[in-house]
């Protein structure tokens, strides 16, 4: 049984802009339309989501994941994707790219040519501008819920 009961600082910003909310939600509708199977849209967003350490994230995302087909094995396995047995080279090749994309600050070449090369070489410009959508979304979404501690499990 949970005891830890966080609480939101304030109503997510997404929501106290009449505007704002709408306009993600069109962002992420537009995002899978780009013919990227929406599993690995899941995946690309629980990562960055686990990167940013996003509770809230983490947590609907790995529902929304499993909603849409994602094994337990990925699921428990995300986090440790470069060892684990369980995802196609087109699933690493989306994880590669939304941790880069990620991870701007860490690296001076914070998207290196190999990484884009490699998803490239499974996805079309369609598909990578869907993967590359749903990755700034992804980033959005985590900064405005740590930013306001957001609770996972708990709704807007």
């Amino acid at each position: 049984m949970a005891t830890h009961q966080p609480k939101a600082r304030m109503t997510n910003p997404a929501y106290v802009l009449p505007d704002a909310g709408p306009a993600i939600m069109n962002l992420v509708k537009a995002a899978k339309q780009g013919g990227v199977p929406e599993s690995t849209l899941e995946l690309v967003h629980l990562r960055a989501s686990q990167i940013n350490s996003c509770g809230f994230c983490v947590d609907i995302g790995a529902k929304n994941a499993r909603k849409a087909g994602v094994s337990d094995e990925k699921l428990f396995a995300v986090a440790a994707w470069r060892e684990a047995p369980y995802f196609t080279d087109e699933e690493r090749a989306a994880l590669a790219l939304a941790e880069a994309a990620t991870r701007l600050a860490d690296v001076s070449d914070a998207v290196p040519d190999a990484i884009w090369d490699a998803a490239a070489d499974h996805f079309d410009e369609k598909q990578l501008a869907s993967i590359v959508l749903m990755v700034g979304i992804t980033n959005l979404f985590n900064r405005l819920n740590v930013t306001v501690r957001q609770p996972a499990g708990v709704g807007f």
